[in-house]
């Protein structure tokens, strides 16, 4: 899934995950980022957003319990 990228698979991860869980703004993520000494342009995390959460929202459903 995350095969050939220039960054980690958590960073990765961990922009998706917040992005959708916190309505965290592009640039509040990439300023977040760069707190942590990743140097990330927003405009790479809505790329990451767009590709990534409709498989990661299929991965959690497949997994999700059944009440």
């Amino acid at each position: 899934m995350f095969k050939g990228r220039h960054f980690d698979r958590s960073v990765i991860l961990l922009c998706v995950r917040w992005y959708l869980a916190y309505n965290l703004s592009l640039r509040n993520l990439e300023e977040m980022m760069a707190e942590r000494g990743i140097s990330v342009d927003h405009a790479t995390v809505h790329r990451w957003v767009v590709r990534y959460s409709p498989e990661l929202l299929q991965r959690f459903n497949r997994h999700k319990r059944i009440n």
